[in-house]
């Protein structure tokens, strides 16, 4: 396995019991116990995931996940006593791939954190044709999402929606199928998260202002891929 998880949470308990979990699981493990020694930590062990507590002092973890953001699609899940709607789509606003509310149990995060390294796996190994509609183009086998030749950082969450999207271009996709399509089958059924994966997408593709549009709303019912360029 060899994975490296790294823990960041200023209750130094909740980090040990954490680790003890995880290492018992076979992962490698580091810690921080603020968000500024998180982005270092970040830098110089290159973990392979991230198990992000939002309040911390320094910084916060919604700061380090918009960081972080800026230059890595390293999966991120935030643990957070807050279990509002608004808490959760804004941890997904900012690139999580998932979020999980205090108190859960050791394995479920366990559960979460597997599924989430065997999905970016197996797209790491997965060879196929580019997908190209426009000034868009997506290469699965590097992850690769680029427009009008410019790179786009997208999570591994929204890069799995986008890629599962344009390889079925006109297929309207409900929720629920895109949660299955980029979690493996494993969510809490919290379909809302994928109005704000969506919202990334298109916003990073160039936003409101761009000469191309490439998902469409389709109401009552999801989204559909469908490059178009406006009129």
């Amino acid at each position: 396995m060899n994975e490296r998880v790294l823990i960041v949470d200023d209750e130094k308990k909740m980090v040990r019991l954490i680790r003890t979990c995880l290492q018992k699981e076979g992962y490698l493990t580091c810690e921080a116990y603020d968000g500024e020694a998180a982005l270092e930590v970040f830098d110089l062990e290159k973990p392979d995931i991230v198990v992000l507590d939002v309040m911390m002092p320094r910084l916060n973890g919604l700061e380090f996940c918009s960081r972080v953001r800026a230059g890595s699609t390293t999966p991120i899940i935030i643990l957070s006593a807050r279990s509002e709607e608004d808490d959760k789509l804004t941890g997904l606003d900012l690139g999580a791939d998932d979020y999980l509310t205090k108190p859960f149990s050791m394995h479920e995060l366990v559960a979460r954190i597997r599924a989430l390294l065997r999905r970016r796996k197996m797209l790491e190994h997965v060879e196929r044709d580019v997908l190209a509609a426009g000034p868009l183009s997506i290469e699965a086998d590097e992850r690769r999402v680029t427009v009008g030749g410019d790179e786009v950082a997208l999570t591994a969450t929204e890069f799995e929606m986008l890629a599962s999207m344009a390889a079925h271009a006109g297929r309207v996709y409900t929720r629920q199928e895109l949660l299955e399509e980029s979690r493996d089958d494993f969510f809490e059924g919290y379909e809302r998260t994928v109005d704000a994966h969506v919202g990334n997408i298109r916003r990073k593709l160039g936003g409101p202002d761009a000469e191309w549009t490439f998902i469409e709303t389709v109401h009552g019912v999801g989204y559909r891929f469908n490059a178009k360029k406006k009129a």
